[in-house]
């Protein structure tokens, strides 16, 4: 009959049906992600609405953006807490050998 309706319904039958599938498959990996993104998060201790500040805040207050102690610093330390009776003569020894090996 009309050549046009067979596009039309071989496009409404066959491209129309595997879109729908196509696309309610890519929204079922992105839910499935989510969920697992916040099990995850929720898991190691963090807000999953603020994750992102969460761990910026534990990276600024991390051990890379303090400075470093001098080995003079490290040593009356040391001399300090064995002088409060805070240490042993042992530890003592022990955290100034520690020190002065750990510097170049």
């Amino acid at each position: 009959m009309f050549p046009e309706h067979e596009t039309v319904d071989l496009f409404f039958t066959i491209v129309v049906p595997l879109f729908l599938v196509l696309f309610l498959a890519v929204l079922v990996l992105i839910v499935r992600s989510a969920v697992r993104s916040r099990r995850v998060l929720r898991e190691a201790g963090l807000d999953p609405m603020a994750a992102q500040a969460e761990l910026a805040a534990r990276l600024a207050q991390g051990p890379l953006t303090r400075p470093a102690t001098t080995l003079e610093a490290r040593l009356a330390e040391l001399d300090d807490l064995r002088r409060r009776g805070v240490i042993s003569a042992d530890e003592h020894a022990a955290g100034r050998a520690a020190a002065l090996t750990e510097r170049p």
